[in-house]
C-alpha cells in the first residue's frame, strides 16, 4: 500500500491538484514572491474546484474529506509556491475547519457556503505584538454589553490573510481569540468570536512587508477598537477557546508539516536533476562523494518525513484531539528537515541555487517560517517531553 495515496480517491485528488499546480500555480509563483503579492484570484478559483472547504460538510458546500486529503493538498501546493499554500492553509484549515468543527449550525450555514465557494476569504487571529505561543497572556479583551453584544479591543499581529490586497482590505471574516475574564482558578478565560468585514472598529493596522519568506501570502496587523460583535458570533460558550484550539491545532501542525514535505520533495528533485546535468573536471558532479552525501542524506530525510506525516494523518480524526504527540513530532522533524534539504540543494547548485529563478532559494527562505509559525520548534520539544513523561508506555506500543 502507498501510505500517501491509500485510496483511488486520494490518488485522484493528488493528480487533480498536481495538474492545477503545473498549469496555474507554478507560472505565477516567482513573480508573486518577488512582488510580495497575494494571488487572490487564484485562491478564489480553488473554490470552483471544491477545495476551499476541504473538510467542511457537503451540506455547506464543502468536500467532507479527511486529514490525508489535507496533507496531499498542502504538499502539492508547497512544492511549487509555499507562500500561496500558506494562504490556503489559513483559509481552509485555520478558519473553515475551525468553524466546521466548533461552530453551531446557524454560524456554519450562514458563513461556510461563502467560504467554500471563495466568495469570502478567512483568517485566524491569535498572535499579538507581545504574545506568541503564550495564549493565556493575550491582551485583546472582549466585554459583554447589556444588549448581549460584545465589544472587542486589542491588536493581532502576523495574521495570514489578515488583509487580502494592497489597499488594506480586511479578511471577510476572522476567527478571533480574546480574553473575556478569569475563571475560578484566577486564570485567563479565553473566548472565540467571528468578526466580519464591515463591523465597526475592525480594521487593518498594516500589511507586513519585507518578510524573509512566504512573500506571496499577505501578513497583516489587525486592529479591534471598540469593535462591536453580535452575541450570535460567539463560538461555543464563554471560555471555550482552549477546546477549539486543541481540536484544530493538531491539523494545523500536520498540514504545516505537509508543506515542509512539499518543499523537501521539490528541493530534492531540483538538486538531483542539476547534479546529473552539471559537469566538472570531465564528470557529472553526482559522481563526487560530497554531492552524493547531500543527495543521499536528503533522500533519507524526505522518505522519513513522508512516512511519519502520512502515518500521522491516517490516524488523525478531524473532530477531536488526542494526537498532540505526533502532530508536534511531525512538525518538529519535518520543518527542520525541509530547511536542511533546501539548504543542501543550494549547496549542490552553487551560484544557480542562490538566485531566485532556480526555485530552491525561495524554498529555503520559505522553509524558515515553518519552524516558527503554528508553534515554534521549542514549543514542540517542550510538548513532546511533557507528553512522554505522562505516557511513557507509548514508547513500547
Amino acid at each position: 500500500m502507498d501510505i500517501a495515496n491509500p485510496s483511488d480517491e486520494h490518488l485522484m485528488l493528488r493528480e487533480m491538484i498536481r495538474d492545477f499546480v503545473i498549469e496555474q500555480v507554478e507560472p505565477q509563483a516567482l513573480k508573486h514572491d518577488r512582488d510580495e503579492k497575494f494571488n487572490l484570484d487564484l485562491l478564489r478559483s480553488m473554490g470552483e474546484m471544491g477545495l476551499l472547504g476541504l473538510t467542511a460538510s457537503e451540506e455547506f458546500g464543502g468536500a467532507g474529506l479527511d486529514a490525508i486529503a489535507c496533507v496531499i493538498i498542502h504538499e502539492e501546493l508547497a512544492a511549487s509556491d509555499p507562500g500561496f499554500a500558506l494562504a490556503y492553509l489559513a483559509h481552509s484549515m485555520l478558519f473553515v475547519n475551525n468553524l466546521e468543527q466548533n461552530g453551531n449550525h446557524e454560524q456554519r450555514s450562514r458563513i461556510l457556503p461563502n467560504m467554500c465557494s471563495g466568495e469570502w476569504i478567512g483568517a485566524m487571529a491569535m498572535s499579538e505584538p507581545d504574545v506568541g505561543t503564550d495564549v493565556l497572556g493575550l491582551s485583546t479583551t472582549a466585554k459583554k454589553l447589556d444588549n448581549g453584544s460584545w465589544v472587542i479591543n486589542g491588536r493581532k499581529m502576523w495574521i495570514t490573510n489578515g488583509c487580502i490586497d494592497d489597499k488594506g482590505t480586511p479578511a471577510d471574516v476572522v476567527w478571533v481569540y480574546a480574553k473575556t475574564g478569569v475563571n475560578e482558578k484566577n486564570k485567563a478565560e479565553i473566548s472565540t468570536f467571528l468578526v466580519e468585514k464591515g463591523m465597526d472598529g475592525y480594521t487593518v493596522g498594516q500589511k507586513i512587508v519585507d518578510k524573509t519568506g512566504m512573500r506571496a501570502s499577505n501578513t497583516a496587523e489587525l486592529v479591534f477598537e471598540d469593535c462591536i460583535v453580535p452575541g450570535e458570533n460567539l463560538v461555543g460558550e464563554v471560555g471555550d477557546s482552549l477546546i477549539h484550539m486543541m481540536k484544530n491545532l493538531e491539523l494545523e501542525r500536520l498540514t504545516l508539516a505537509a508543506m515542509s514535505l512539499g518543499i523537501a520533495r521539490r528541493s530534492l528533485d531540483e538538486m538531483n536533476r542539476y547534479a546529473t546535468e552539471r559537469g566538472a573536471f570531465g564528470r557529472s558532479i553526482r559522481d563526487f562523494g560530497q554531492i552524493q552525501r547531500y543527495i543521499g542524506e536528503s533522500w533519507a530525510k524526505y522518505r522519513a518525513m513522508r512516512s511519519y506525516i502520512y502515518d500521522t494523518a491516517s490516524n488523525m480524526g478531524l473532530n477531536n484531539s488526542g494526537h498532540r504527540l505526533d502532530s508536534d513530532g511531525v512538525k518538529l522533524f519535518a520543518t527542520t528537515a525541509a530547511k536542511e534539504i533546501a539548504d543542501a540543494a543550494i549547496q549542490v547548485m552553487g551560484g544557480y541555487g542562490y538566485v531566485a529563478e532556480y526555485v530552491v532559494e525561495r524554498l529555503w527562505r520559505d522553509s524558515k517560517l515553518l519552524e516558527i509559525g503554528g508553534g515554534t520548534i521549542e514549543s514542540h520539544q517542550k510538548n513532546i517531553t511533557r507528553d512522554l513523561a505522562k505516557n511513557p508506555d507509548v514508547l513500547n506500543d
